[in-house]
């Protein structure tokens, strides 16, 4: 079977990105596993250093091909800081956003190519990324831009429940006023594929509404009737299983309990 290799972004290294890094990948269930570190080599080493993190070897690569995965070792492609005997922990600081930001960059970048088939990120920092002069929201953002996606969406995934999300980092303020009929049916339809890719043959999916009670008819706000279900009916019409608008306050609920495989949230 073809190994499967995920790389692992150090997110901010002033944060706790660094050492929960470390510390999950020494641990059993992952000591040894087919993953591969993308940050700063200087600042995991400093932890070691320090007896914060693992005394596991730090293993030092170019490219994903030169990992021998094996217990007791962690492979790092090493991005490193400008000044790393100036990074404060826990301190907002442009150098740290600036690395954060080549981490996710370079590891697209091997997933583009195939040298890595996913991505897990640790902890950006939003306002040091901004201070570094990369100016996106979060990962979302960040992920899409390198990927040119035009159509993306959040998934937060669990066994039991899925949810997908209209908008991401955006203020309460502002969001109704970009909320629109196209883009719950975008992402209705992002949900339906990505559901299908996964194993579903037949996904529910559940739209929560925006106001209480999703807006009981009209009586708390006309999203629901104005914007969402427009999308519903549509997504429907191309054939999808599509439920709502559902109240907001119960419905993920039913999704945990079994009765919808996805729930759109606004």
């Amino acid at each position: 079977m073809e190994t499967k290799t995920v790389a692992i972004t150090m997110g901010d290294p002033a944060g706790i990105g660094p050492e929960i890094i470390v510390k999950a990948l020494s641990e059993d269930g992952l000591n040894g596993a087919p993953l591969v570190v993308i940050g700063c080599l200087a600042t995991l080493k400093r932890l070691q250093a320090k007896g914060i993190t693992p005394n596991v070897e730090l293993r030092a690569i170019e490219r994903v091909a030169e990992a021998r995965f094996a217990p007791g070792i962690i492979h790092v492609i090493d991005e490193p800081l400008a000044q790393p005997e100036a990074l404060e922990a826990g301190k907002v600081q442009a150098q740290a956003g600036d690395l954060a930001y080549r981490c996710v960059k370079r590891a697209t970048e091997l997933a583009l190519r195939g040298d890595v088939q996913a991505i897990a990120t640790a902890p950006l920092n939003k306002e040091a990324l901004h201070l570094a002069g990369h100016n996106y929201p979060g990962h979302t953002e960040l992920l899409a831009t390198l990927t040119h996606s035009r159509d993306y969406a959040m998934v937060l995934y669990t066994d039991k429940l899925k949810v997908i999300h209209v908008s991401t980092h955006i203020a309460l303020r502002k969001f109704l006023d970009t909320l629109s009929t196209a883009r719950v049916e975008t992402v209705i339809g992002i949900a339906d594929t990505f559901l299908k890719r996964v194993g579903y043959v037949k996904p529910r999916i559940a739209v929560a509404g925006v106001n209480p009670h999703a807006g009981e008819n009209g009586l708390f706000g006309d999203e629901e009737t104005r914007i969402l279900t427009p999308a519903i009916t549509d997504a429907r019409a191309k054939g999808m299983d599509v439920y709502g608008p559902c109240p907001p306050d119960t419905v993920f609920l039913q999704a945990y309990e079994g009765q919808y495989d996805m729930v759109v949230a606004m």
